[in-house]
């Protein structure tokens, strides 16, 4: 699976449990994100990429 695409997907899924008109949308969204944040994370791994981490500039 593409990584640009689990991205995009992790995205729209935090937002649309944000923005969720029940709360059993938002509760299923959640969910979504959850899946896709584990699909991402496996995947990393499997790349050898290790997690970003932004230093403060000031």
């Amino acid at each position: 699976m593409d990584l640009n695409y689990l991205l995009h997907r992790h995205q729209v899924s935090l937002m649309r449990a944000h923005d969720g008109a029940t709360s059993e949308a938002r509760c299923a969204h959640r969910g979504l994100a959850l899946g896709y944040r584990e699909r991402i994370a496996a995947l990393r791994e499997t790349m050898g990429v290790t997690t970003m981490t932004l230093d403060r500039v000031s």
